[in-house]
């Protein structure tokens, strides 16, 4: 979780649990963790924030939470404090948390279900253009359902006719066209050299931006699948049309970074660099999960008015993907560490693969390329 997550890099907190299952293999109302799961995360939420940061709590909060979910800390259907343990634990107004969790919601990554308390969602939006589709297709369906029953048809033979329609409806597809959508392009473009190994032959797959994204989407739509952050999954979803499946990505930080980082000497001059406020607290907290050695570390934004003499003055120099530019303030003498972060190999196998494989398939829908208004 720092400002390289896709490349806003997101550290992982030390001790939230291990990573559950992807939020797509998972049914958020069948996988909430158990209770002490829970105090735990209350635990680390509250003990995470930073006071000694310029940024505000209710920034960080939010922060912490949406880059859990991106990493797969937080996983679809885990169970979140209340408003009012999460506050009297961190020490902050019910209305901060209160905030931040409206926030959230309206972005889709977290529900509140009536008398049972607040939830990582599953990476859904209600209120997006793919829930405007189904609801299209709902209506479709009662309508051919009514002519069923008017004909004397019982539904199971409707349904028996709609799944043998699907069943052939296409042919084994053999090179797919997959899109790869994250915040910068070329830490996009190394996720995805990643994932191209994984791929068949004959399969593609290209990089892009989410405001390049958002700013050129194209009809009909060039892309069987496209790949996103695992927090910016809804984004996606909703801006894709209907039968195109969106997959949401966890992230693990490089290996070569784990090792750079281990390997500072314990009495240098450590500075770090975020692009992101929200995600200072995040990045400081992974820098100190790979640096036990070192005693302390200084951080400032990238567009922090003192940051040419900050820069200057460290020996060391960790700075997120996205704020590279400020290396040309770095002494040639001095070390410098991308905090960089790399598509989890679990999440590609047990999210990505399955829904490549089932693409793939004679029976896979044939993905909608326009947005298909009539009635």
């Amino acid at each position: 979780m720092t400002d390289t997550l896709d490349p806003r890099s997101a550290a992982v907190p030390r001790s939230l649990p291990p990573a559950g299952p992807p939020a797509e293999a998972t049914d958020a109302a069948d996988t909430a963790p158990p209770a002490a799961d829970s105090a735990h995360i209350l635990a680390q939420l509250a003990g995470s924030l930073d006071r000694s940061l310029p940024v505000p709590l209710g920034t960080q909060l939010r922060g912490l939470i949406e880059f859990g979910i991106a990493l797969g800390e937080l996983p679809a259907g885990q169970r979140l404090p209340s408003v009012r343990e999460l506050a009297e634990h961190a020490g902050i107004a019910p209305m901060t948390v209160s905030s931040v969790y409206r926030e959230l919601r309206l972005s889709g990554l977290i529900e509140t279900r009536p008398g049972a308390g607040t939830y990582v969602g599953d990476g859904h939006r209600s209120d997006g253009l793919r829930s405007s589709a189904m609801r299209k297709l709902q209506r479709r369906i009662d309508r051919l359902l009514a002519e069923a029953q008017a004909l004397g048809l019982a539904p199971s033979l409707v349904a028996s006719l709609v799944n043998a329609r699907a069943s052939r409806s296409r042919p084994p597809v053999q090179g797919l066209r997959i899109l790869m959508i994250g915040n910068f392009l070329d830490t996009t473009e190394k996720y995805v050299e990643r994932i191209r190994g994984h791929l068949q032959p004959g399969d593609t797959i290209a990089a892009t931006t989410m405001d390049a994204f958002q700013a050129a989407l194209a009809e009909p739509f060039p892309y069987d699948l496209c790949v996103a952050l695992a927090h910016r999954r809804g984004e996606v979803e909703n801006r894709v049309p209907a039968g195109v499946p969106v997959v949401g990505l966890s992230f693990i930080p490089a290996e070569e970074t784990r090792a750079l980082l281990a390997a500072i000497d314990p009495m240098a001059r450590v500075g770090i660099v975020s692009v992101f406020p929200e995600f200072m607290a995040l990045m400081k907290l992974g820098v100190a999960r790979f640096t036990p050695h070192v005693s302390s570390a200084d951080m400032r934004l990238a567009t922090a008015p003192d940051i040419e003499g900050f820069v200057q003055g460290v020996d060391v120099l960790i700075y997120a993907s996205g704020a590279g530019a400020v290396l040309r303030h770095l002494p040639s003498d001095r070390q410098a560490i991308e905090f960089r972060y790399v598509p989890d190999p679990h999440a590609i196998q047990e999210t990505l693969i399955p829904a490549i494989e089932r693409l793939r398939s004679p029976g896979a829908a044939t993905p909608t390329t326009t947005k298909d208004d009539t009635p």
